[in-house]
């Protein structure tokens, strides 16, 4: 049911989305445009596991949280909800081509810290308008476009593939290989301010990424090799914020990562590992070390992992 205006929802009696994390390997502050913004170059890629977004019919809009994080998101006004305002944008999307999007009942099973440097609340946002997009199919590229006005993480959280993102992160180039790699997530239990971050930021205009190989990533090995020649220019001034990365980042080299290094702006720092059984053992390693620390085996998921969304049904 697409393409004429006006036209009704693809009916189901539930709709179910994953919102993983999403894991800048890389990350290179390039400039700052005129309107205050940054621009990035940047490596992304998503993890098996995050939060969970469902959507079903309503007689009217609803938000339910659940999971360990959703504290932190039910202390704030609905209203400024991330979910909310992606349902209006959303809405917005959907009037402009004469469709209207019927009240929903939405559950977010909240299992990713808040404020951490891994999308998190962006993840939420695109899952939803993934959603809608199954709903609308004809609308899906205008849903996607939507996505940047909800934030910069937000159109790579809606493609959800390994990617190469420049810009304020609406450009993404899929990569063409990348491959399924056990993953340590570890927080140490703190929010660290994206704008404090960029406030410490020494400098706005850096090198961008080198060039990613045509064929992509075969292997850990290729991947490690490439990223030893990039960088996360966040890291020094979130370190200035809070110098328990910089710790954590060496522990998880001595727990054996191949890699370790902060993500977006922190404070979540990812360790990769040449297998699930070592990404387990480290995160029992760190788990006695730092009992109170979010702690998070999972893998990073290859490319492509998600099946373009299907825009003729």
């Amino acid at each position: 049911m697409t393409g004429a205006r006006g036209s009704v929802p693809v009916a189901r009696p539930e709709w179910r989305e994953p919102a993983p994390a999403k894991v800048n390997l890389a990350l290179h502050v390039t400039g700052q445009r005129a309107d205050g913004y940054h621009t990035l170059s940047s490596l992304v890629a998503f993890t098996e596991m995050g939060d969970s977004l469902t959507a079903s019919p309503s007689t009217e809009d609803r938000l339910t949280l659940s999971g360990p994080f959703a504290a932190a998101l039910g202390a704030g006004p609905v209203e400024g909800n991330i979910l909310v305002k992606a349902l209006c944008a959303a809405r917005s999307v959907l009037s402009g081509g004469g469709s209207e999007l019927p009240p929903l009942a939405l559950a977010l099973d909240k299992r990713l810290p808040v404020a951490s440097g891994i999308g998190g609340g962006s993840a939420d946002a695109a899952a939803l308008l993934r959603i809608v997009a199954q709903m609308f199919p004809a609308r899906a590229a205008a849903l996607r476009e939507a996505a940047l006005t909800l934030g910069a993480d937000v159109p790579m959280c809606f493609d959800g593939v390994p990617a190469q993102v420049e810009g304020l992160g609406e450009i993404a180039a899929p990569l063409a290989r990348f491959p399924s790699v056990a993953c340590l997530l570890v927080n140490p239990g703190m929010e660290v301010s994206t704008p404090a971050v960029f406030r410490q930021l020494a400098s706005r205009s850096n090198p961008p990424m080198p060039s990613i190989p045509s064929a992509g990533f075969a292997s850990l090995t290729d991947l490690v090799g490439y990223l030893s020649d990039t960088r996360n220019d966040l890291a020094a001034p979130a370190g200035l914020l809070a110098p328990e990365i910089a710790r954590l980042e060496a522990s998880l080299r001595q727990a054996g990562a191949a890699f370790a290094r902060m993500s977006g702006s922190g404070a979540t720092v990812f360790a990769l590992f040449d297998s699930p059984a070592a990404a387990n053992d480290a995160a029992r390693t760190l788990a006695r070390h730092y009992p109170s620390y979010w702690i998070f085996p999972t893998r990073l998921m290859p490319s492509p992992h998600r099946q373009p969304l299907d825009r003729t049904n």
